[in-house]
């Protein structure tokens, strides 16, 4: 049995369909599916169970024998969520409980970071995993600070030689793009939000520069598919000698202006973008560049290339956005 914790989000859903293929059965997720159409991403696929959320631990506890391996998906990813003690009890508090449980029952664990770790970048986006290089990064919002928080655990109790799982990493994803994102609504990446302008000849919107090292729509982005941070998880889940905390991005940064051009040439037209003021309320925390370094990763024995802008964003917008069915 495998448990997805988050797995009818984004990643997880992506990351269940890739298990399935590989022929894993009793899959287990873990989500709250809510009233709206989150469903259709787990809709194709075969599972064991689906739990919610506050039954998880009593379900792990049932079935602690049964359990392979944990990956955990699930958090409250918002970057403008303001409610700061539900995001501590959703992306730290139940991220611990899963921690201990896994090196209590010799469970594998795998676990969702973020690049919002990372700050506005002047600190580098280097995945030292160390406690020392961990405390000199500023995470700019709660969302950011609540992922932080549990990797500066992990690097504690790890230096510690506290009780830990059998193995254990952790992916600091970047800007993922891909299908089964589609409930995310504002959190949508860029590319899914531009599509249905694109498709129908209207202009997008981006936000405008304030900062004078970068043109209007030359803000940087590690954009990477999600098929990509997919096969860099199981990597880490075919080989238990891997272990620590790794980034999971292309590795190249790219402007929003180059991704919009990506989406309107996958549609066969010429770029249109309108650029409006970044609100003022996000423009302290705005991140103007982020880009992975990989080297840790690959240096663990990761070498398959990931996709290049214009590639991954084709195929998104050909396979799914602009398909009869968009779910995968």
């Amino acid at each position: 049995m495998i448990v997805v914790t988050g797995g009818a989000g984004f990643i997880g859903s992506n990351l269940v369909a890739a298990l399935e293929e590989r022929g894993e059965r009793d899959l287990v997720v873990c989500d709250r599916l809510g009233t709206d159409e989150k469903w259709r991403n787990v809709q194709k696929r075969e599972l064991a169970a689906v739990v919610q959320p506050e039954s998880l631990m009593d379900f792990l506890d049932q079935h602690a024998r049964e359990v392979r391996a944990l990956f955990h998906m699930g958090a409250i990813s918002s970057t403008t969520e303001r409610d700061a003690d539900l995001v501590v009890q959703s992306n730290f508090t139940l991220s611990l409980d899963l921690w201990q449980w896994c090196a209590a029952h010799g469970t594998r664990l795998f676990y969702a970071s973020s690049a919002a770790t990372y700050g506005d970048g002047s600190a580098g986006f280097d995945d030292d995993g160390s406690a020392a290089a961990l405390a000199r990064l500023k995470p700019l919002n709660s969302y950011g600070w609540s992922k932080h928080l549990f990797d500066r655990r992990v690097a504690r109790l790890v230096e510690r030689r506290a009780p830990a799982p059998p193995q254990w990493a952790g992916f600091k994803f970047f800007n993922v793009y891909g299908p089964n994102e589609y409930h995310k609504a504002g959190m949508m990446s860029v590319a899914a939000q531009i599509f249905p302008r694109a498709l129908a000849g209207e202009p997008c919107r981006l936000f405008r520069s304030h900062h004078s090292d970068y043109a209007d729509g030359g803000q940087l982005r590690d954009f990477v598919a999600v098929e990509d941070v997919v096969a860099m998880m199981l990597f880490a889940f075919d080989r238990e000698e891997v272990n620590g905390l790794f980034n999971a991005g292309s590795g190249t940064a790219r402007s929003f202006a180059d991704l919009a051009a990506a989406v309107y040439r996958a549609v066969g037209r010429a770029p249109l973008i309108d650029y409006v003021d970044t609100p003022v309320e996000l423009r302290a925390r705005y991140q103007y560049r982020t880009e992975a370094r990989m080297e840790r990763l690959r240096q663990a024995g990761y070498n398959e290339p990931t996709q290049s802008l214009e590639d991954g964003v084709g195929a998104y917008v050909r396979s799914f956005l602009a398909a009869p069915d968009p779910y995968r």
